[in-house]
């Protein structure tokens, strides 16, 4: 699947609706004691005593039937929801907030990302400033990990929910970086088919990137180092541009400046778009200008293509004069029909009016025919009448 339909279709774990909150980071040092909205669930709440991985390891042993393991820990700033999609809001459009932790239907949840002043349609903006992080647990071992906002409520099917209390970001970043580890080990790209690991390593992922604090930022620059998988290179990278602000996209910059590889490159200039950072995307210009490989300069003018501003049209213009590479020349042209009409059309008649490239020409006059703009037929009925 490309990866212009990989954006259409994205759906990751949680809704993040970024605002352009502060950069002001609660004290996440301190743990915290938030109560959980939990219905039909038979709660045991225990202290912390000898730290939180081996309070974790002794209710997992002790367990014999299924249950959850829960904590709180500050959020990452910023307006964020995470709760239950799929058939999880009412009749107003509004958000319901119960999830069902034994069901299906409470894991399907997607990013929403506002762009050109568009807002996500089912995203409250009231939610906490807590995350809950539940491990599901069978058979002595983890078998499945959710992170909710503080206002959802959480129907746990009757099982036994142990919550533990004054768990501190660090200790849950240390706790969620071992299944990220097991979820990626070296060689994991090798592997044919996703196991139950991989899925479990992908959810302590994103739980982890939701985290207040420096411990998570610290976590996520390691998981996007050189030397480590590169499944988990790229997955890292994005919650560098989704969820961790300032900080997230300096790692990123680097990335997408010196890293090696073309595969991480190409995901660190996607994660540059997702990020809210000004500054990101003059670095994704910078990226479709000079980047060493002609598909990770396709890749940054597609997403160039997504963004309204001179910023983006001028660098995608100029890779179509400019670009040596007849095939970036033309996703340049097809990001150039990504842009809002009144911006894209005019330039995409003057690309087939005045190009020299014949292949690039033709581009353009597909994705005009595509644009279906009174402006495009007469251009059309111009061509025709010479």
């Amino acid at each position: 699947m490309s990866l212009e339909r990989q954006f259409a279709v994205c759906v990751v774990s949680i809704v993040i609706l970024t605002s352009g909150a502060p950069e002001l980071l609660p004290d996440a040092a301190d743990a915290v004691d938030v109560q959980p909205r939990l219905a039909n669930a038979q709660v045991t709440t225990r202290a912390l005593v000898h730290g939180l991985e081996q309070e974790f390891h002794a209710v997992v042993a002790e367990q014999a039937t299924p249950a959850w393991i829960g904590y709180a820990v500050p959020m990452v700033p910023g307006e964020h929801r995470m709760c239950c999609s799929s058939d999880g809001h009412d009749s107003s459009g509004e958000w319901c907030g119960k999830c069902w932790l034994e069901e299906q239907r409470s894991s399907s949840v997607s990013l929403a990302k506002a762009d050109r002043g568009s807002t996500p349609q089912h995203v409250s903006l009231e939610s906490g400033q807590q995350i809950l992080v539940l491990f599901r647990v069978e058979g002595k071992r983890a078998k499945k990990i959710r992170v909710f906002s503080e206002d959802c409520e959480l129907d746990a099917g009757g099982l036994p929910v142990f919550w533990l209390k004054g768990v501190s970001p660090a200790e849950s970043v240390g706790l969620l970086t071992v299944f990220v580890s097991r979820g990626f080990p070296p060689g994991h790209e090798g592997r044919e088919e996703e196991d139950a690991s991989d899925r479990l390593g992908d959810a302590a992922l994103s739980a982890l990137a939701m985290h207040a604090g420096p411990e998570a930022d610290q976590a996520l620059g390691k998981f996007v180092s050189a030397g480590e998988p590169e499944g988990l290179r790229e997955k890292a990278s994005f919650w560098l541009g989704a969820a961790r602000a300032r900080r997230g996209y300096e790692i990123l910059s680097r990335l997408v400046r010196q890293d090696p590889s073309d595969g991480v490159r190409e995901k660190a200039v996607f994660a540059l778009y997702v990020s809210k950072q000004p500054e990101a995307v003059g670095e994704i210009v910078r990226a479709a200008r000079d980047d060493s490989s002609p598909h990770v300069r396709g890749q940054a003018l597609f997403w160039l293509g997504q963004k309204a501003g001179q910023k983006a049209e001028r660098a995608i213009t100029e890779a179509i004069e400019r670009d040596p590479e007849t095939e970036v020349k033309k996703k340049a042209v097809f990001a150039l029909s990504q842009l809002p009409k009144e911006e894209g059309v005019p330039l995409l008649i003057q690309v087939a009016r005045a190009n020299r490239n014949p292949s690039v020409r033709k581009q353009a006059m597909f994705w005009l025919g595509q644009s279906n703009d009174p402006r495009a037929l007469a251009f059309f009925a111009e061509v025709l009448q010479k």
